[in-house]
């Protein structure tokens, strides 16, 4: 999975933000704020990857049991599915 092309991330005034770009607009009207965790976990699904790599370089990055993350990736996979914002 990853995210899908027509979505960008973007820090406005220390906000780390994602905005439709081109053709996605069309469908996703809006923005999504992201804390410091949601926007590792985007810039990790920026290539293809699977949950189970998200957990491992995010228990890398993190001070963080691997159960608690794998609850965090999984919340903000759903997320994004519900938006349309992944291709898998």
């Amino acid at each position: 999975m990853k995210i899908k092309k027509g979505f960008a991330l973007r820090n406005i005034a220390g906000c780390e933000i994602v905005v439709p770009v081109g053709t996605a607009s069309d469908s996703f009207n809006g923005m999504i704020t992201l804390n410091d965790s949601a926007a590792f976990f985007w810039t990790l699904l920026q290539k293809e990857t699977t949950v189970d790599e998200m957990v491992n370089k995010t228990l890398s990055e993190y001070e963080i049991d691997s159960a608690t993350a794998r609850k965090d990736i999984e919340a903000f996979v759903a997320t994004l599915r519900e938006n349309n914002i992944l291709d898998e």
